[in-house]
């Protein structure tokens, strides 16, 4: 059972569709995951740091390249896109306060990067490598990205 991301159990709470013990359940298995994550990081601190180096080089390299506010609105379009699987890991993409370099995972399983961005027009094309789930192995996509009616950047295709 896949629960949904916290931003979608605020949602249904508000709307009155879970009560509150519901949504609180819900957001425990979600800060357990988090710790679980946490634990691995304790267990073996050279392979997150090694891991954090490198997801902060690639996130500077790409914010040098397209500037921190595209790099942003681009993981708000693929956290707002239901049918990419790393979705749900970019949940929170739309608040300034958690750094860009928390979206991507290199080395950690279950792998989300972005491999090239590159503008066409007023289109971006979006080359990401990432992981459906833990161990499923890795999968390389492109992604039109271009902006709506409202100016929010979407995934077209």
């Amino acid at each position: 059972m896949m629960i949904p991301t916290p931003h979608e159990l605020m949602k249904q709470f508000e709307r009155g569709q879970i009560a509150r013990e519901e949504m609180q359940a819900m957001m425990a298995l979600h800060a357990r995951e988090l710790i679980a994550e946490m634990e691995e990081d304790y267990q073996n601190p050279v392979a997150a740091l090694i891991e954090s180096v490198k997801v902060r080089r690639a996130t500077a390299k790409l914010v040098r390249l397209h500037g921190a506010i595209m790099l942003r609105e681009i993981l708000i379009a693929f956290s707002e896109h239901e049918s990419f699987p790393p979705f749900r890991k970019l949940w929170n993409a739309s608040h300034p306060d958690v750094p860009l370099y928390c979206f991507f995972r290199i080395n950690r399983s279950p792998s989300f990067r972005i491999l090239s961005l590159t503008k066409k027009g007023e289109q971006w094309m979006v080359e990401v490598r990432y992981e459906t789930s833990r161990g499923a192995g890795e999968k390389r996509q492109t992604f039109l990205l271009g902006r709506d009616e409202n100016w929010r950047m979407r995934v077209l295709s």
